[in-house]
């Protein structure tokens, strides 16, 4: 039987005494932190990448839709993951969706958190009569209608405006084939999985700090997110707003992104 670590494809850089976790957002793998590994493993940090469960790094027949119909599922993995490779304690930085399994993680298990660090994170898509999450939900249902009649059409059209910015730009074909690289029905079932979650109601329950990074320009997720997230959390948080475009400025705008996090994960709040 395989082992999570295997299962994972979990990857271990670097020497240092510090762990710094890396988790990727919906559709991506472990390969979007290019721009960032380097700067990190060394002998000050070693650097854990896996990959979460659904991306097409991943084996598609360990894939559990009843496991990862909520982000509770992802949580359980990353913990998982972090007891069998021994790390007693991290910097966590996760992208969008791994940014709430973060969350979730640290409210089972903060002992193994030393700090969170969020990029373009939104603990709910659809707006509400008291919240601006981004998205109407009859939006969120013609999404799912288009991965649902024609999945390649429906990336090939939205990756682009995901990434922002130059259409025909690097981050937007590497976008593209790390989702189109998720098996249709599982690619399906995780959206629907983010579509419906809300995190709203346990975000007083994160007592781990968290510095809380977002894009001045994001189509998925309103600026106006990273300061509700901050007025909500349990614990201490920072928010930077970065002078980025689009939903993966770390792939996109490794310029301006990767000295903000370099940042955040030397500086405490």
């Amino acid at each position: 039987m395989s082992t999570i670590g295997a299962t994972h494809n979990v990857r271990v850089v670097g020497s240092g005494r510090t762990t710094v976790v890396l988790s990727n957002g919906y559709g991506t793998d472990q390969s979007v932190w290019r721009h960032l590994v380097p700067h990190l493993a060394g002998r000050r940090y070693k650097v854990l990448l896996y990959d979460n469960m659904g991306a097409g790094t991943t084996n598609p027949d360990y894939y559990d839709f009843d496991r990862y119909a909520t982000l509770e599922g992802f949580a359980y993995d990353l913990l998982a993951i972090l007891e069998e490779f021994k790390v007693r304690k991290c910097i966590y930085v996760g992208h969008s969706m791994a940014a709430m399994v973060g969350m979730i993680a640290s409210i089972f298990r903060p002992d193994l958190f030393h700090k969170l660090i969020t990029i373009s994170a939104t603990p709910r898509m659809s707006n509400t009569d008291d919240y601006y999450g981004g998205f109407e939900q009859e939006e969120l249902d013609q999404m799912d209608e288009g991965l649902r009649m024609n999945h390649e059409s429906m990336i090939r059209g939205m990756a682009p405006l995901v990434v922002g910015g130059d259409m025909d730009s690097e981050a937007v074909h590497e976008y593209t084939r790390m989702l189109l690289n998720m098996r249709p029905d599982i690619a399906l079932s995780l959206s629907r999985t983010l579509y419906a979650f809300d995190m709203r109601p346990f975000l007083g329950q994160v007592t781990v700090p968290c510095h809380i990074l977002q894009s001045s320009k994001d189509m998925g997720v309103p600026v106006a997110v990273a300061e509700y997230l901050h007025q909500s959390l349990g614990g201490k948080s920072i928010v930077e707003v970065m002078s980025a475009e689009g939903h993966l400025p770390h792939l996109s705008a490794p310029e301006i992104t990767i000295p903000v996090l370099l940042r955040h994960i030397q500086q405490d709040i």
